[in-house]
């Protein structure tokens, strides 16, 4: 009995396999493909490597599509035990450019002009809020 056809049948069997899996790798989605112009307009980040991480992003939209928001937010860097807040705004709108930890994180003449608030717990809990501050 001749073994060599079956190991040529299984390696092109294991190549094709190995060909799908790269390229469903590469193919992710990512936030270029969203349609709702993201702009990363401020961030912060506390240098706490061994405690809670906590991430805060500003960011502007061109259309409040909600959902594109929401897939915004998941994408973004998570900590275990971290807690990351993803402000947006309108590209053209009033936006602000410094941000700061704690509850308050930017100044609080900017609240109108949040549209939502995407967050992200410690406990991995996501709130999206559409005009959080209304």
């Amino acid at each position: 009995m001749n073994k060599k056809p079956l190991v040529y049948i299984v390696t092109i069997g294991v190549l094709i396999l190995i060909f799908f899996m790269v390229k469903d790798v590469f193919d992710q989605p990512g936030v270029e493909d969203m349609k709702a112009g993201f702009k990363e307009v401020a961030k912060y980040r506390n240098a706490n490597n061994t405690g809670p991480v906590q991430r805060i992003y500003v960011v502007t939209v061109k259309d409040s599509v909600w959902k594109e928001m929401e897939d915004y937010g998941n994408l973004m860097p998570h900590t275990k035990y971290g807690n990351t807040k993803v402000y947006f705004f309108m590209q053209n709108g009033n936006v602000p450019a410094t941000l700061q930890p704690g509850e308050v994180n930017f100044d609080p003449a900017f609240n109108k002009a949040c549209i939502a608030l995407y967050e992200k717990s410690a406990m991995s809990q996501v709130a999206f809020n559409k005009h959080p501050f209304n």
